[in-house]
């Protein structure tokens, strides 16, 4: 055993000084992110005082986890050029969370005193009910993204360091839970804004050195000599079309109503700092996805066609002689594992706040602040290993995964969070219904004899959003004087900014 790790220091000595020093730079951010922590205000959401490029680079990060450096890039290895719908729904829908919903959301969750997607829930909608229903949705929908990072940070792992699945699993899971438990959201956006700009030259470095190896940028027509691998090149060949559309929608909805994305909106300093940080945003995702989409097409002419699953292209890319020098194998791997943690993390505080804030907050006594924020602390770490224990064994690869908690949020959260920023109507029974709804179509469609038609995301989102608007017209709003106000507020901006 101990030879085996001494083998392994030695043959892999480069990789693990970089990941020795990121360890380290994490470790920084968590002890000054410890140091400006003074309450919860900050360990959620930064104290509303985070600069636009932070933000900016953090939202991206956030996002851009091994879910889209393995799972993503390697997904046109199977679904071919179809796949390519990717990157207009990732720079479309993260352009409408920046434009429709960061503005509003940022003045209103201030004005409310919300510190969580439920509270946000509950205090425009006045319903307990709905804070905690959306707080359980929340820490469910959650699992299965962490699970799908971690089983991208394992494979990695295990095929280019040679470290065992599950020892890969355990390691992330104490880095990840101690510096997120210390360093709360400041140190996470920190390092999130480095992360950002070590995935940017990653995936130019992925993209290059994968195009060279298969022939060049048109080598993919080889594919065309091959009745196989043929139909990746044409409009629908790897995948049908709706059920593409689907997955993408579902793993692109999130920019504008999951609740590690939108914390973000929570903790920029102000409404002008928006107009900045979507453009640092914006020009990361154009510039990382268009590159990082086309890797599993050109990967068929680097390893074949023999790969049981596509979580694997990518690890085994990096595995492959000749593809990349050493050294860029060595920083291809390290920004991937950047990737992971700028996910894990966000999604870690997520589920804690939720469950401190949402659950625990409104079912039990009043707590203290320091009792506030040592219990979520401990809920970081729970959560932490309850997610490395499923991913032990995971129940789906790794767009799966991705796409179902995105589905999840779309459905559930939709309707209240979109609607209820714009609409002055709607209730805490508007919102529970259509949580409801979406989730209960979004679980059961599958199983009705048309239900293969169209990917379930379709149905659950827009039954979700039909429930909303029915229940919200035959009921009467919820129409506190704080509400009004912030409609009126926007009202008044909106004249301003007309002609």
């Amino acid at each position: 055993m101990i030879q085996a790790i001494l083998d392994n220091l030695r043959d892999y000595w480069f990789v693990h000084l970089l990941l020795l020093f990121y360890t380290a730079l994490l470790a920084w951010h968590a002890w000054s992110g410890n140091r400006s922590t003074r309450g919860v205000a900050d360990y959620f959401v930064g104290g509303r005082a985070m600069g636009p490029v932070a933000i900016g680079l953090s939202f991206f990060a956030t996002y851009s986890s091994t879910n889209s450096f393995v799972g993503f890039s390697g997904q046109a290895y199977e679904w071919g050029v179809t796949w390519f719908l990717l990157v207009p729904f990732v720079v479309g829908l993260s352009l409408f969370a920046w434009v429709g919903v960061a503005p509003r959301l940022r003045t209103f969750t201030e004005s409310l005193g919300s510190l969580t997607i439920p509270d946000f829930i509950g205090f425009r909608f006045g319903s307990p009910a709905a804070r905690v229903l959306a707080a359980v949705i929340v820490i469910f929908a959650s699992f299965f993204y962490m699970t799908a990072v971690f089983k991208g940070i394992g494979n990695l792992l295990e095929v280019f360091l040679e470290i065992p699945y599950r020892t890969a699993i355990i390691v992330v899971f104490f880095i990840v839970m101690a510096y997120t438990v210390v360093g709360g959201f400041i140190s996470v956006v920190k390092t999130d804004a480095v992360q950002g700009l070590v995935m940017a030259v990653a995936a130019m470095l992925l993209f290059g050195g994968t195009v060279a190896a298969a022939g060049g940028l048109g080598s993919y027509r080889e594919l065309a000599a091959d009745p196989l691998t043929e139909p990746l090149l044409r409009w629908g060949g790897g995948v049908s079309v709706p059920f593409a559309l689907g997955v993408v929608f579902a793993a692109t909805v999130k920019f504008a109503v999951e609740p590690r994305q939108l914390s973000r909106f929570y903790a920029i300093e102000n409404r002008a700092a928006i107009r900045k940080g979507v453009w640092v945003s914006t020009l990361a995702f154009v510039v990382v996805y268009t590159l990082l989409i086309p890797v599993g097409l050109y990967a068929r002419n680097v390893v074949g066609g023999g790969l049981s699953e596509t979580d694997l292209v990518v690890p085994q890319l990096l595995a492959a002689e000749g593809v990349f020098p050493f050294w860029a194998s060595a920083f291809l791997l390290l920004a991937m594992v950047a990737a992971a943690m700028s996910s894990l993390d966000s999604v870690l505080l997520v589920m804690a706040s939720t469950t401190q804030r949402d659950i625990v907050g409104m079912l039990g006594r009043a707590q203290s602040e320091r009792s506030a924020l040592t219990a979520t602390r401990l809920y970081v770490a729970l959560f932490a290993l309850i997610t490395a224990i499923i991913a032990l064994n995971p129940p789906d690869g790794i767009v799966g995964l991705t796409a179902l908690s995105g589905a999840i949020y779309g459905a559930c959260f939709g309707p209240a969070l979109i609607l209820g920023l714009y609409w002055r109507r709607g209730n805490g029974a508007a919102a529970v219904a259509s949580f409801a709804t979406g989730l209960l179509a979004l679980l059961s469609w599958d199983w009705l004899p048309f239900g293969a038609a169209v990917h379930q995301v379709f149905p659950a989102v827009g039954l979700s959003f039909l429930v909303y608007w029915i229940v919200a017209r035959r009921t009467d709003p919820h129409g506190g004087e704080e509400v009004e106000a912030l409609f009126e507020a926007e009202r008044g901006r909106g004249s301003r900014s007309g002609p």
